[in-house]
């Protein structure tokens, strides 16, 4: 049996080729991104340090978390409690998330707007990114984008004495629109990928 013969590149015109190879100005993009997620993890591992500092009794990192989570209380508090660390996790599992929402945009958006990364045979390939397209990438980014607001919801109703009513009812809003967006977007996308035959 005959193997196919490979196909040869097709050589583009001047303009087509120019216009073509534009897509990599989409680099300098993904490389921000990058940078922004070193921040990520830089903030990620102050927060830990302070979380553990504070746990063994140190009051200047018990302040800090309790300036960056925004907890307020009548009383000074001079120790951690349940409801201040569990503030202070939650953060540490939004900035996880919006990492991983990071890395959905620039490993998805470089492999699907830019150029193949030929990570096929790579035993870390992501298993989403086998079949990833634009589409795909939509739904997934709805999708990370609702568990970071639930994230941000669940932290303001831990910490609901020190907000608004009508900041409460805003965040929930916006949540439910988040999902009500995603839903939308998921069902248009099954619908377009039904088959012409299917209506």
């Amino acid at each position: 049996m005959t193997q196919p013969t490979p196909k040869s590149p097709v050589r583009l015109r001047p303009l087509p080729a120019f216009i073509f190879s534009s897509r990599w100005l989409q680099l300098p993009l993904y490389v921000g991104l990058i940078a922004a997620q070193g921040v990520y993890v830089f903030h990620f591992w102050v927060e830990l340090v302070h979380l553990l500092e504070a746990a063994f009794g140190n009051q200047a990192a018990l302040q800090s978390l309790i300036a960056s989570i925004g907890y307020k209380e009548t009383t000074t508090t001079v120790a951690l409690n349940e409801t201040i660390i569990m503030l202070v996790v939650l953060a540490l599992i939004d900035v996880v998330m919006i990492s991983n929402l990071l890395i959905m945009v620039i490993v998805g958006g470089y492999e699907t707007f830019v150029s193949r990364m030929d990570l096929e045979t790579h035993p870390d390939q992501p298993e989403w990114l086998s079949h990833v397209n634009a589409s795909v990438l939509k739904v997934k980014l709805a999708t990370a984008i609702i568990g970071i607001s639930s994230i941000h919801l669940l932290k303001t109703f831990i910490n609901a004495a020190n907000y608004d009513e009508k900041v409460l009812i805003a965040q929930t809003a916006i949540h439910i629109t988040f999902l009500l967006s995603a839903m939308a977007i998921a069902y248009t996308d099954r619908l377009m990928s039904r088959p012409a035959d299917a209506h």
